[in-house]
Parts: structure tokens; sequence; C-alpha cells
């Protein structure tokens, strides 16, 4: 299986099943001199972990990482940087059923015609747990981000035809909520959608929300690597995810010009815009101002209520999944959104030091 390996400067290649020994990643490429510390990953995982609210799955995992190599004495060394998460909570005869059917939304069928086989234990690596590789290594990435000043922010924007008040944003109550919405009183509502939901063994989808400040203007390649088309290849590969925005998205289809145009002003010295209908990204290249990013998820697929299906006999049934499953995945989703972002922006930075000729002078001349 190919595939599991993201990114250009920087790359990702996270490995692992969802019911196998563990999971992890293998970062390569990250530059050295880094102070990085266990509780620097863990932080992020732990926003992604189950069973930590009833708007998850209450599978409980601790998702405890550990740095196998890439790190001594506290900084990273350039070299790769390995890390693991081992699985403590499979219940694999959960899932030995469905081995012989098809299940609604799933990736079961796929798999089986692409390769006549698959791992039907959680889904093996269309499961949602691929997503811990993920979050690991966007937290290290972050971390050098935070430090250049530029911040990587996601929270949940909606949860099924609930959606945040902007007045109300609270960035605290990103980490408060069970929901990961910055609007308190939304979340409650939210909440109590997906309790309905629940009750009625169904499953609701959501959108996630990140805004990327202090991203100096000039980051992004200009054709295939875009800024935008390299960040909505990330978030597209995240499983569950059905469309991405940047900026206005769709909106811009009923906009005249005159309307979709963000204006250019001077301000003191700089250059800046008026408006940001763009998402702070013109022509696949940072703008100077925020980077907006909508991802859009599906519901949960696995619901108790009953549907029907083929089996490997070629058979119509009726099947209802049982199991632990979330009812909604896009609170935990916000981090490996997030994750994915940092991850991008970054790779796209290292890019941009080449970009002129005066900067590797600049670093190389004495």
């Amino acid at each position: 299986m190919s595939g599991s390996v993201f990114g250009k400067n920087i790359k990702m290649s996270t490995w692992g099943e969802s019911h196998g020994k563990a999971l992890g990643v293998v970062v390569d490429g990250f530059p050295a001199g880094m102070e990085l510390d266990i509780s620097d990953i863990q932080k992020f995982l732990d926003r992604r972990k189950p069973g930590t609210s009833p708007a998850s799955t209450p599978r409980k995992e601790d998702d405890a990482v550990d740095i196998l190599s890439g790190v001594f004495e506290g900084k990273t060394t350039g070299t790769p940087i390995s890390l693991i998460v081992k699985n403590t909570s499979q219940r694999s005869q959960d899932y030995s059923e469905i081995a012989q059917y098809y299940r609604p939304g799933h990736a079961d069928f796929g798999f089986d015609e692409k390769y006549g086989f698959r791992d039907y234990r959680g889904g093996g690596r269309s499961s949602g747990r691929e997503t811990i590789g993920r979050v690991a290594a966007g937290a290290i990435c972050s971390k050098l981000l935070n430090e250049m000043g530029i911040k990587v922010m996601a929270f949940t924007r909606a949860i099924g035809d609930v959606e945040i008040d902007e007045k109300k944003f609270d960035e605290k109550n990103i980490l408060l909520t069970s929901t990961a919405m910055p609007d308190a009183e939304a979340d409650k509502r939210a909440m109590e959608l997906i309790s309905k939901c629940k009750e009625e063994m169904d499953s609701v989808g959501g959108v996630v929300e990140c805004r990327v400040t202090g991203l100096p203007a000039g980051v992004g390649e200009p054709v295939f690597d875009k800024l935008d088309a390299v960040i909505a290849h990330a978030v597209m590969s995240i499983g569950a995810v059905k469309a991405v925005e940047i900026g206005d998205g769709t909106r811009v289809s009923k906009y005249h010009g005159s309307e979709n145009n963000d204006e250019f002003v001077m301000s003191d010295s700089s250059v800046e815009k008026r408006t940001n209908h763009a998402g702070g990204i013109l022509g696949g290249i940072s703008d100077g101002s925020e980077i907006v990013i909508r991802v859009y998820f599906k519901p949960t697929p696995s619901i108790a209520k009953t549907q029907n299906t083929v089996n490997k006999s070629g058979e119509n049934i009726q099947v209802s999944i049982h199991g632990r499953h979330d009812p909604v995945v896009v609170p935990r989703a916000v981090v490996v959104v997030e994750s994915m972002c940092a991850f991008c922006t970054l790779d796209l930075l290292m890019s941009n030091m080449l970009s002129k000729a005066e900067n590797i002078i600049g670093f190389y001349k004495k």
C-alpha cells in the first residue's frame, strides 16, 4: 500500500492499524536544535483521544506517546523523529460479524475491490485512529511555528444545523467544551442534538474551521504546490472529510467581482487588505492576512439504525452496526485539521526560504 507519506521538505509517514499493536509516525527532514518534550506532543494527542466526553466513542485509550528517535538531550537532532502510541483497548470481536458484509458509508467495499483483502477490525488503515500519527507530527510543527510567531487554531464551527455565533467567540472554550466550540451556548445546543442522534441510533456531521495568523506574505508555490492546494490535499486526506473551503469558499460563486475582490490599502508602511474574502491566499500564495480554512465532515457512518447493504455472497441484507463509535467525529477531528494545516504551513515556509537568491547568498556569504 502506497500513499502513507506526505510532505515535501518535511515528510510524515504514518503507520499502524486501529486494532494492531500500535500506531505511529516517522517525521523526516525536521530541523535540528528545537527543544522538544513528550508533553509538547501529548497535549495534542489528548485533544484527539477517545472516551473523553459524551460526544466521543466510549473506547478508552490513553494514547500515550513515546519518542523512539530523533531527539537527544531534549532537542531535535535533525534525524528522523519516530513516535509510537500503543493500542490498549482493542475489542476486535466487536467487528467479527462485519467481515462478511460491507458497511454503508465505509471503505470496506473499496478495500476489498482494490486489495482482495481487508482488515475489518475497526477499518484498519481507514480508521480514525490513523490520525494519531498526523496529530503527533503536527504538534512538533506547531511548536516551531509558535516560536516564529505563527499561530494555527482550529475549532468546531458547526455540528449539524447548530452553528457558532462569532459575537460569542471565546477561544478558551475550544478546550473546555465537549464539542470544541468557542461558543458555550452553541455547545449546549449541539450536545442536545448529539444526544438526540444517539437516542435515535444515528449520527451527525459538522464543520471545522482553522485559522492561521502571523504567516507572512509570500508563502506557497504558484503552480502545483499552491498554499491552498497543499492545504486542501492535506485536509481532504483526513477520513470523513467531504469538502474544504478557503475564505468565503463556495459563496464566491454568487458574488460579483466588485464584491469578491479584496482591495489593498497602505497602513503605515505596509500593504494590507480592507477585506479577506480570499481567506489570506491569492494566486496560491499567502497575502499576509489571516488564513481561513473550513473543513466539512460527513456523519459517522457506523450507526445502530437498521440499514440495507450487501454481503460477500452477493445477498441483499439488513444490518445494524454495533461497537464503540463516535456519534459525531468533528470534536476529535479539530486537532487533526489543526495539525495538518500546521504541517503544511511549516513545509511551505521551508520551501519559501529558497525563493530568493539573496536569501541563499545572505545565509552562506562570509
